[in-house]
């Protein structure tokens, strides 16, 4: 019998811990270890797409967070842009020519970083989102990233 997840959830920080427990996670999920993209045979489930929430923040994101991988389809993203387009989300998106996620991923983070800063946005804490797109999978051959942060109106 065949089983897979919807939802892989660790607490962790932004130490380099944290973002080693984060790396390992993402390595167990890709490698089909932690069935969520996969079954646990090992059937690809071709209607997933991983999607990262960050939830349960102790102290905004200097402290302990929940992190969760979702398993959802394309609908979610649809939801989420309801929610952008009714103020309740910000979205930020970037973009890195040469194809590093992990760039890209900076690249966004350090937008809403400078935006809340410069208190261009306020930062609800509840639930915020990012999801990447591979280079080898974007019709202009650039890595992408999206943040969808939750913020209060």
């Amino acid at each position: 019998m065949a089983y897979f997840l919807e939802q892989i959830t660790i607490s962790t920080n932004n130490t380099d811990e944290g973002l080693q427990q984060i790396a390992e996670l993402w390595q167990d999920v890709f490698s089909g270890k932690l069935p969520l993209l996969f079954d646990s045979e090992h059937n690809p489930r071709p209607e997933i797409i991983p999607l990262v929430e960050y939830c349960n923040y102790e102290n905004g994101s200097e402290a302990d967070y929940d992190m969760s991988i979702l398993a959802v389809t394309a609908k979610f993203f649809d939801q989420l842009e309801q929610q952008t387009a009714r103020g309740f989300m910000k979205k930020y998106e970037a973009a890195d020519a040469k194809g590093n996620l992990k760039k890209c991923a900076q690249k966004a983070w350090e937008a809403v970083w400078s935006d809340q800063r410069k208190e261009k946005i306020r930062r609800a804490f509840t639930y915020d989102y990012e999801s990447s797109l591979p280079a080898a999978q974007a019709p202009d051959g650039q890595a992408h990233c999206y943040l969808y942060i939750s913020v209060k109106k």
